[in-house]
């Protein structure tokens, strides 16, 4: 199987940017160790600083669903759900 490409886009509230930042940053060392990680950065849109989105890319989907089950991924998710405005997830495959 091919690898999986994710572009995750989170939205914080109003007023909620540098808190969510700050949630979000954490997820990026634990998860760079994560097995089947290959890529996982972390942008900031520069004309809105409320959008974040990350560009991911996993060995497998078996491995992007281990790392949603685990315990750095729940406790950001625990932590940013009062930030968060909106968020949308593409998995993508390569093809070309």
């Amino acid at each position: 199987m091919s690898q999986l490409v994710v572009i995750a886009t989170v939205v914080a509230k109003n007023e909620s940017a540098e808190q969510l930042r700050g949630e979000l940053l954490k997820l990026v060392a634990s998860t760079r160790q994560e097995d089947g990680c290959i890529n996982y950065t972390l942008h900031q849109d520069n004309e809105n600083p409320a959008v974040f989105m990350f560009h991911e890319t996993w060995e497998s989907p078996a491995h992007l669903a281990s790392h949603i089950a685990s315990g750095h991924y729940r406790a950001y998710a625990a932590a940013a759900e009062s930030l968060v405005a909106g968020r949308s997830v593409n998995r993508l495959t390569r093809i070309g």
